[in-house]
């Protein structure tokens, strides 16, 4: 190769990772002044790096099938910046695309005004959610695994205020002296999803957690009715409980009883007449008279959204779904007894066959599924991400092509683009789908299809994907709405 090609190769490296650099100032004013989040094809682009920028454009390639540069999302950015938005969702990379299909006929401006002329101006505008004064009181009860993370998620997603506000946890008193810092330290530190994105300190004499600006109570109780949230300054609340240790509707009524609580959502499958919700395809059912739901589990938030839109365009007679799971903490490190069959047997050292209800749950949220499904469950030596084999009989035949372009474009372009993901690589494994924030990632390369037979396999991050869902609910519970932009892709 000719050292002119090698120059020129590195010289346009260094020229996108000047653009990239540009652009960061512009996400991060658009998230916290305006209430804005940029995406580029459903993947959020705020706090990320130059590389990271760099690859979210690269990715663009792998699902939708065009390249995507720099230069096309930048000149958008920049326009946003000057139009003065009300709080939205603007997908940049979905707009760009759109527009070179018309650059020859209309004007960027203009285009971009047209866009998303709902919002142009708008920031200032009274009961938008452009001031700080109507963040909405979120309170963890319990702070484990999904706990910590959902604590990294709306902390993330404080911008410029007017988002859920992540006001208290309340956790039973340990034993350790230094009870807070180690809370804090788990909140800093995870050995699965790495360090959190910012900075950490305790207030020992206020037992507060302060995590990037975000002033957070520590409240040590013992039952759901034990608190009094007035007394902190917190109204109207909703409380994500995810202890799991009450899942009925008189257990969970007891958080109703502490002033300043307005809601409950539970972070497990809900017993009794509790309406177990999974973000995109049930959500509908909220209503403003609801105090208490359920997020359902994590796996039911996986399966649900691709079996829904399986069923709209091919139909589903029955079928089987087959779990891989991570081992959970209610699993043992070493062989020690347990009340469930098998699960008392070493996490780390054994593949454990179990029973899960997330087949039948899925009837909960999709009820012309009722009956057709049959589930089972293997818990893996693996901490994080897991796996759910989905083999089904379908309304009619199909082809291992047309499944896999119907459920891409499903991934990109339909109302269940926050939930189904699509990944068409040979060398993807479990490791990769750490942190993904879908409900579930079709791998596109391990499709199975003879007539109407189908066999799919979703992959889906057990902690952070349903964390993602159970914000989701908690936002329209709270009445956080964000429409997203482009409406359609022309």
């Amino acid at each position: 190769m000719s050292q002119e090609k090698l120059d020129a190769c590195f010289g346009e490296w260094k020229e996108r990772e000047t653009v990239a650099e540009a652009m960061i100032p512009l996400i991060g004013r658009l998230y916290r002044k305006y209430n804005v989040i940029t995406s580029i094809y459903g993947r959020p682009i705020i706090n990320r790096s130059v590389i990271g920028l760099l690859k979210a454009h690269r990715f663009v390639r792998q699902v939708a099938e065009h390249e995507l540069s720099v230069h096309n999302t930048y000149p958008i950015l920049k326009l946003l910046d000057e139009l003065e938005l009300g709080h939205a969702h603007v997908d940049i990379g979905k707009l760009a695309i759109k527009y070179e299909k018309i650059k020859d006929t209309v004007a960027l401006e203009d285009f971009v005004r047209s866009e998303l002329d709902e919002v142009v101006g708008k920031c200032a505008v009274e009961g938008s959610m452009g001031t700080s004064g109507e963040s909405k009181d979120v309170v963890l009860f319990g702070f484990g695994r999904i706990g910590r993370l959902l604590a990294r998620i709306l902390i993330e997603k404080a911008g410029g205020g007017a988002n859920l506000r992540l006001r208290a946890i309340v956790v039973r008193k340990g034993n350790a002296e230094n009870d807070l810092e180690k809370r804090a330290s788990l909140l800093r530190r995870d050995s699965v999803h790495g360090s959190f994105q910012g900075t950490i300190t305790v207030d020992e004499k206020e037992s507060a957690i302060i995590a990037n600006g975000n002033y957070i109570q520590v409240i040590y109780a013992n039952s759901p009715d034990a608190v009094d949230y007035t007394q902190y300054g917190i109204d109207n609340a909703i409380v994500i409980d995810n202890t799991g240790v009450w899942r009925d509707e008189a257990g969970l009524s007891r958080h109703l009883e502490c002033k300043g609580v307005k809601g409950v959502l539970l972070t497990a499958p809900g017993k009794g007449s509790i309406k177990n919700i999974v973000y995109g395809i049930n959500n509908h059912l909220i209503t403003a008279e609801d105090r208490i739901l359920s997020a359902a589990s994590c796996t039911t938030n996986a399966i649900t959204p691709v079996l829904k839109a399986l069923n709209d365009e091919y139909g589903i007679k029955d079928g089987h779904v087959e779990t891989v799971h991570s081992y959970t903490n209610d699993q043992n490190l070493i062989d020690n007894y347990h009340k469930g069959s098998r699960r008392g047997r070493s996490a780390p050292l054994n593949m454990v066959i179990t029973e899960t209800g997330a087949a039948k749950a899925v009837a909960k949220a999709l009820p012309e599924l009722a009956g057709k499904l049959t589930g089972n469950a293997i818990r893996v030596p693996t901490p994080n991400v897991s796996l759910a084999i989905l083999n089904l009989n379908l309304g009619r035949d199909t082809s291992v092509e047309e499944l896999n372009g119907y459920l891409r474009d499903v991934s990109l372009h339909s109302d269940l683009q926050k939930q189904i993901d699509f990944v068409n690589s040979p060398e993807v494994v479990s490791t990769d789908f750490v942190g993904s924030r879908r409900a579930g990632v079709v791998d596109a390369q391990a499709t199975i299809v003879n007539g109407n037979r189908a066999v799919l396999y979703v992959w889906y991050d057990n902690e952070a994907g349903y964390s993602a869902q159970v914000v989701r609910v908690v936002n329209q519970m709270a009445g956080v709405a964000y429409t997203v932009y482009p409406k359609t892709m022309g």
